[in-house]
């Protein structure tokens, strides 16, 4: 049979698919090092692919020196020909060919598959070689912390593939024996050779298993259980000394495996699997069970609390919570003239601009042209300013950046000069008060336009790095070159354009024609290769979102859902202009904490605003968590800066070894910087979904779970489903705001949440169970945090509160006759009634709900407008076209309340819209008539009196035109 031929045309096929593929992997390994070199990280891109590679070596090389060396001595116990069966004299002589291509190829192939499986455990192999002690011990062991965490994972791991590869061998050399005739199976009979090489391989897969069993001992320790993660009582007492007999007798049948090798009896060793086989039943399996269920069960409480107190502190100490201050207080729910006085720095900053709603309200007054957008949901940040009396203050405000749209540009607008040569950046931020708009409920800007108007002061406006930029964009050109970047649009210049030429160090140069031929093959893009447009001082931005540029250069980081902008002096120097920057909060994780309890972050951090996750993690299960790292990535070049937030993490002070120099530290942040800084907001949903249940300390009271909280559904309407929550639920986000809490001697900038009683769901009730708040206030000083920052305090209401929570305070304003009048009202004639964020506040003695209420009109150009705000404070509900008003309502006309129409702010004068008082009388006069109206008509209509009923009809339309007529007014004045 002649052989296949391949010809020219077939050789010339296999070259250019190889040289394709060379091309390829040239052009992303080249690129990838030009990114780094160009960043000033290539030790993270060398160090990452020296571990990976490392970890695929140690695979290749392991599996190479056990399986070669065994298949070697597979085939020199051969017997003669003679002595094979005829049955497998045939298979004999096909091996005996292939013998030695067999004996390189599969142990080749079986290494290269074991070292793709090793690879990606390459951090596994760093943090073992170079993890810093905890200087905390498990309460198991004794054991400092960092061997769980970073030495046992890599042990787990490289004894797992290790028991798998000579598991491998064992079964491969007994198929070698059987086809050479050294090993017999009916009836069993053994050559002396291959006793001794299958007995040794069994020995050592015996004392493999043995080291195993020894090793899950420490695993258990972090290990899923009940009541509580870690080692329980049933593990302590039961599984833990059944793993170490185990491992005796493994070690034991190891001996015997290699007596019977040497001796040539396989009874001894056979028996002693088959003990091993029956002891793993009766001690694994069923002794525990034994244990669980006649000892630990009835008496579970008092067995169990012991090792439950050590998941509860192992949890406050991984999660960073050990600070946590708890009250309980007792909130008032009778409201009194005056009641708020004490607490008007809280009640002037109340914000009453939704962060999710203005989007599209500030995108048609600010966008300007198409090709600009602003995220769907705005950051809360705060900023000093300055008021109408010239005193600087903080003032919480709503800040987006003016994103570039290429999507937005109509088709013909669509080619490759515009989408990577033309639309490059977008342009400067909108910055408005969160407490107050103005006239027309509208948000009163105090950073606007462009170029960028305001009190932001002078900085660089250009966003050439974001979450929205294009894939990549090429940018730079020699000196006297005509600018062919569209920077912003003027209609006083040629063409109703400004246009800039890239000034920074953003991305790899491309005017070498090799770099540009890497590039042209990375993207696909001919274009970019023939391109008149790139010359010998281009280069190509990509990679441009602000949390995949520090997902690369810090690899070990979980980092937060949300990177913010803030425009800063990031040096301390007043003299140079700020720089409108991206800040992310980086986390340093773990899953191998001893005793603490493991959270999966898809579902501990997903609420009503989380659509899908989008958090960059390196791991998704997680027990162990510390925010250490502050990353900011500045919008004009990308540069990366990561600062070192939390000094004490011995996991960041272990990949602070591998990478040294990487994070610069704490002293190096500058004031303005650190006043932007704040506690962030994936770490605080981690923790106060575990204080749901983490609330109690005790541990027979934890056992009980008698005071279970969940964490309250959003109750505004426009909730996602959210994977944490229930059927048909979804649970509310938590809210930065400044206020003061009970035990707090100032307002300070926070992060909040409200839990609300837990328990079986058909039997629930909403009333508020508990309100958590961190001090999210990190002030001002270069390279210090303000004392108090990250302080969680948590105030327990009691059981038989009748505190409502916020979604029977929704159902109140909802179901009180006024307010639904009037909004539904509102909601006809081509407007629309949105809802938006209800804030909780303890202020008063008690909890106030403070909810914005917008109006849109249904038109393809519609946009928010605030209208009118609602008020509740224990069972009393204010309704207003203002905070201050609605807040009278409730306190008796007179909440004695600052509030930024009441001059705590400067600005605009309006916290919501005001209107005269005659007509808002009028209002008022006209809603409750018809309300009376309505009363009428529907006890006419069960008593059958259709007269009557007409009657009550006319007086209702008669209500509803004078509200109609009262609420126009009302508009018109505000305009």
């Amino acid at each position: 049979m002649s052989r296949p031929h391949i010809g020219p045309f077939g050789i010339t096929v296999i070259v250019l698919v190889i040289l394709g593929a060379l091309i390829f992997a040239g052009s992303s390994f080249g690129t990838e090092i030009l990114w780094f070199n160009q960043i000033g990280y290539a030790r993270v891109f060398w160090t990452q692919l020296f571990a990976f590679t490392g970890m695929f070596a140690v695979g290749l090389v392991l599996a190479a020196a056990i399986l070669i060396p065994n298949l070697h001595l597979a085939w020199r116990s051969r017997v003669s020909l003679a002595e094979v069966p005829r049955s497998v004299q045939p298979y004999r002589n096909a091996f005996s060919k292939h013998r030695k291509a067999i004996a390189i190829i599969l142990p080749l192939f079986i290494g290269v598959m074991g070292g793709l499986t090793l690879a990606p455990q390459w951090r596994q192999i760093l943090v073992a070689l170079n993890g810093q002690p905890f200087g905390r011990r498990d309460a198991q062991f004794g054991i400092d912390i960092s061997f769980f965490t970073f030495t046992l994972p890599l042990i787990d791991t490289l004894l797992s593939f290790v028991l798998g590869m000579v598991v491998i061998a064992l079964i491969a050399s007994a198929a070698i024996g059987y086809i050479v005739g050294s090993v017999r199976f009916s009836p069993l009979r053994v050559a002396r050779k291959a006793r001794i090489h299958l007995g040794i391989l069994a020995a050592i897969v015996s004392a493999l298993i043995g080291v195993r069993y020894y090793v899950d001992r420490f695993v258990m320790t972090y290990q899923a259980s009940s009541p509580a993660d870690g080692a329980m009582y049933t593990a302590v007492h039961a599984q833990m000394p059944a793993r170490l007999i185990l491992a005796i007798i493994a070690l034991l049948i190891a001996v015997l495996f290699l007596i019977a090798a040497f001796k040539g009896s396989w009874y001894l060793p056979v028996a002693g699997v088959a003990v091993l086989v029956v002891s793993g039943l009766v001690l694994g399996l069923g002794y525990p069970l034994v244990i669980q269920r006649f000892k630990v069960v009835p008496n579970e409480r008092d067995l169990e609390s012991p090792y439950i107190q050590r998941n509860i502190d192992a949890t406050y100490a991984a999660y960073g919570m050990e600070n946590l201050e708890y009250e309980n207080y007792t909130a008032r729910t009778d409201a009194t003239a005056g009641q708020l006085r004490e607490d008007s720095v809280t009640t002037s900053q109340i914000r009453l601009l939704d962060p999710e709603i203005i989007a599209p309200t500030v995108r048609q007054m600010q966008q300007s042209r198409q090709y600009y957008t602003f995220a769907d949901q705005f950051s809360v940040d705060r900023y000093t300013l300055t008021n109408s009396d010239g005193v600087e203050e903080k003032r919480d405000t709503v800040i987006s950046v003016r994103d570039i749209n290429l999507s937005a540009l109509a088709n013909s607008q669509r080619n490759w000069v515009n989408d990577h040569t033309v639309y490059t950046h977008g342009f400067g931020v909108v910055a408005a008060y969160g407490n107050h708009l103005n006239a027309d409920g509208l948000p009163d800007y105090w950073e606007q336009g462009i170029p960028s108007s305001g009190e932001m002061g002078e900085y660089e406006e250009r966003v050439y790095f974001s979450p929205n930029s294009p894939q990549y964009s090429i940018v730079g050109a020699p000196k006297g070159a005509k600018p062919q970047e569209l920077d912003y649009p003027d209609d006083t210049k040629e063409a109703g354009q400004v246009r800039t030429t890239y000034q920074g160090d953003g991305g790899p140069s491309i005017g070498n024609f090799f770099v540009k031929l890497l590039y042209a093959v990375k993207f696909a893009s001919t274009d970019l290769f023939f391109s008149d447009q790139v010359n010998e001082k281009s280069q190509i931005l990509y990679d441009r979102d602000p949390q995949q540029r520090v997902s690369k250069v810090a690899p070990y980081l979980t980092l937060d859902n949300k990177s913010y902008p803030a425009v800063v002096d990031l040096d301390g120097d007043p003299k140079t202009p700020k720089r409108l920057v991206w800040i992310i909060d980086g986390y340093t994780t773990s899953d191998s904490y001893p005793y603490a309890e493991h959270v999966n972050l898809d579902e501990a951090t997903a609420d009503s605003r989380t659509e899908s996750r989008e958090m960059i993690t390196t791991e998704n299960t997680i027990n162990y968590m510390r925010n250490s790292v502050k990353a900011v990535v500045d919008a004009y070049d990308g540069s990366v800066r990561l600062f070192e937030w939390d000094s004490d993490d011995p996991v960041l002070k272990t990949w602070e070894r591998i990478y040294p120099g990487q994070v610069k530290p704490m002293s190096q942040i500058s004031g303005d910087l650190m006043s932007h800084l704040r506690y962030p907001e994936d770490l605080f949903k981690v923790q106060r979904s575990l204080l749901t249940t983490y609330h109690v300390k005790d541990a027979p009271q934890f056992y009980t779970g008698g005071d279970q909280w969940r964490l309250s559904e959003d109750p505004t309407g426009r909730a996602r489903t959210s994977a944490t929550a229930e059927p048909g639920m979804s649970l509310q986000p938590p809210y930065y705001l400044t206020m003061k809490m009970p035990s707090q001697d100032s307002a300070e900038f926070s992060l909040t949440s409200v839990y609300v009683p837990g328990g079986n769901a058909q039997f629930r009730r909403a009333p508020m169970a508990g309100f958590l708040a961190v001090d999210s206030e990190t002030g001002n000083e270069a390279g210090k945090v303000r004392e108090g920052y990250g302080k969680l305090r948590m105030i327990a209401l009691p059981s038989s509160t009748t505190v409502p929570g916020p979604g029977q305070v929704q159902n109140n304003f909802n179901s009180n006759r006024t307010v639904n009048l009037e909004l539904n009202l509102q909601d006809q004639q081509g407007s629309e009634v949105t809802r938006g964020n209800l804030l909780t506040l303890p202020v008063g003695g008690g909890l106030l709900y403070v909810q914005p209420v917008y109006i849109q009109s249904t038109g393809d150009t519609s946009y928010p407008q605030l209208r009118n705000v609602l008020v509740a404070f224990g069972d009393k509900i204010g309704f207003a076209p203002t905070l201050e008003e609605a807040l009278d309502q409730v306190f008796e006309g007179n909440a004695a309340a600052t509030t930024a129409s009441s001059g705590a702010a400067s600005g605009s004068a309006g916290s919501a819209p005001s209107a005269p008082k005659e007509a808002s009388a009028r209002l008022e006069d006209a809603l409750q008539q018809a309300a009376d109206a309505m009363k009428s008509a529907d006890e006419a209509m069960k008593s059958g009196d259709w007269a009557a009923y007409g009657e009550a009809q006319k007086k209702l339309q008669t209500a509803i035109e004078a509200a109609q007529a009262a609420q126009n007014e009302m508009g018109n004045d505000a305009k």
